[in-house]
This record gives C-alpha cells, structure tokens and sequence, in this order.
C-alpha cells in the first residue's frame, strides 16, 4: 500500500533524503501523522520509491537528530513530536558551569534566537564521562559544540561523531584544529598582551606571581606567563607558584589568580596586613564578572569577551559556518593592579 506520510518527485532538483524530510513535515503540519503513530518501514519506502537503504537512512537519521522521530529495536521508527519549523538541535558540552560561562550560554542563547533547541551537559573535567557523553549521544543532535577542556585525547573520543557536525569551543589543540572548527581562546598570546599592555601599572611592583595548580587550568597561560618573564627578567622577579596556601605575601608584589577563590583569599589577606590593594599590593584575577568592578573598588582582569564568544558560535552553528576563530581577550584596567 502507498505511504501517506511520505512522498517523492523525480522531477524535482531537491536531493531525495530532503524531500523525505519535508513531506514528513508536511505531513505533521496536514494532520496525517501524530506523535506516536508508527512510520513506514526503511524497506517499504525503499521499495515504493525505488531507493537506496542508504538514502532513507540518512533522511531518518536526521530526523532523529532534529528530535523527530524516535527508533524502537525491533520494532521500527515513530513519530516523537510535531515541531519541524526547527532545523537545529544542539548538543552543547561544558567542562563546567560559572558566572562567566553562564554569560557565554546566556550570549549563545538569545543570538539563535529561537531558531534552535540546545541541551546542555557537563563532563567536569572527567574523561570517562566525557567519553559516554559523547557516545550516548551520538546520532541525536544536528550539531556538537564541545569543550574538551585539557584532554589530550579528546579527538580520539570525537571522530565518532559526524565531522560536519562538530564545533570546538574555548580550547583546542593541533589535532582538532586540523578536523573541527573553533571558536577558542589563545591563552598563551592572551596572557603575554594582557601583561605587556599593562607594563606601566606592574612598575610599582617587584615580583610577579602566577599562582597556577595546573589540572583544569590551560596550560597556555603558564606558557604565556613564562614567556613574559623571560622578556623582562631583568626588571622584575618572577615565580609559579601551585597554592597560595602556606604562602605569605609581602608587600610590592602582584600576583595573577585564575582561581577567583584564590583572589578573595588575597583580598582578605592584604585587608589583614593593612596592604593597600592596587600600591603595595597588585591582584590580577582572570576571566571578567560584574562582580570583580566592586570587589576591593575594582578587580584587574585578564578575559576575553564571553558575550562575543556566544554571539559568533551561533552564528558559526547556524550557517553551518567552518572556521577558527581566536576570540578577543584584553587586560581590563582596575584599581587592584
């Protein structure tokens, strides 16, 4: 018996699988098929309209990706739901979830303005569960926006998923630069640029500090750091430092905090030595919050501009755009430093 649900042109210039798609979806919009009712079986639509498995497979692949349609094993293919004027459904992987991410995912949601639905998860800077994020959901999503945070392996874990599919944002690497594109931050330049454009505030000090744990920090901004000091070894010291726990500061140093807990303990620290923050003591914390303009009357900070960030990956998702973006990053000047 003929399907209802789907029909086919061989006149048409539009490929098969998408014409698949769209008499489904005119289908829904008609009235003809409900969530739940059954569809048509992969070999029958082979057989009344004379194509390759393959070609069905990818119609209803995407279809499932869009949230669509759903598969049982066994028993066949169903309709999930009646939404079709949305042509992208995101599968989106934070490392974790903070103030400054939340202004990225704020940025990112309102700039696809309701063209898109977006699922956000968080692998917590652990690799198995990054990995079956990952292969759990392979197949249901028209687009990946991943941050893989330091994993060295993580393009091992990725290329299971479909490359046109994939976008990297906030770190990257050689290897993924070569496959996926990107929306990152250069953390290495972005440290060196943000301490040289402020060479004329770090003069009051004598000793620069990076207090750098290592873990889920980017290793670029100890590169950065190194490379800095290398160049102006010779007017002032320079240590990394792992905690700032057991430390005691003293007075014409400065240190660079990317851990904000780190940066509330200098505060309270210089506040019980009488260090007047921004001349005796420098603090330069990083990534930006509204926060940081009131604390100790202005936090220096080294960040890139989230909001941007959020602006060019929907628009990069949206027209399926491929490139690599380094995202803007700059010292913002305040009273700590």
């Amino acid at each position: 018996m003929p399907s209802k649900i789907f029909t086919l042109s061989t006149e048409s210039g539009v490929p098969k699988y998408k014409q698949l798609i769209n008499s489904l979806y005119l289908s829904i919009e008609n009235g003809e098929v409900h969530i739940g009712d059954q569809l048509p079986s992969i070999n029958a639509i082979c057989k009344e309209f004379k194509l390759s498995r393959d070609t069905v497979l990818v119609a209803f692949n995407e279809l499932k990706a869009r949230g669509v349609i759903s598969s049982v094993p066994g028993k066949g293919y169903y309709l999930e739901s009646n939404i079709t004027q949305l042509e992208h459904k995101i599968f989106l992987l934070f490392e974790e979830f903070n103030v400054f991410k939340e202004f990225l995912y704020n940025s990112f949601m309102e700039s696809l303005n309701g063209l898109a639905t977006v699922d956000i998860y968080f692998h917590h800077f652990n690799e198995r569960v990054f990995k079956e994020l990952i292969e759990n959901n392979n197949g249901k999503y028209t687009s990946y926006v991943i941050m893989p945070a330091k994993f060295k392996n993580a393009y091992t874990v990725l290329k299971q998923l479909p490359q046109d599919k994939v976008y990297i944002l906030d770190q990257t690497n050689t290897s993924l630069r070569k496959h996926y594109p990107a929306i990152y931050q250069n953390f290495e330049n972005d440290i060196f640029k943000a301490l040289t454009s402020g060479l004329d505030l770090l003069k009051k000090y004598k000793k620069v500090y990076l207090v750098y744990p290592g873990g889920k920090e980017p290793e670029g901004q100890m590169k950065g750091f190194k490379k800095f000091a290398n160049q102006y070894d010779k007017e002032w010291q320079f240590e990394i430092i792992t905690s700032l726990k057991g430390h005691v500061i003293q007075k014409s140093e400065v240190y660079i905090v990317p851990n904000d807990n780190d940066m509330v303990r200098l505060v309270k620290e210089a506040n019980a030595n009488q260090f007047k923050i921004g001349e005796e003591l420098g603090i330069i914390s990083y990534n930006d919050t509204p926060l940081k303009e009131v604390v100790a009357d202005g936090i220096t900070t080294i960040s890139t501009d989230f909001k941007e960030m959020g602006e060019l990956l929907a628009k990069m998702v949206l027209g399926g755009e491929k490139e690599l973006i380094q995202n803007k990053s700059e010292l913002i000047r305040r009273r700590s430093l």
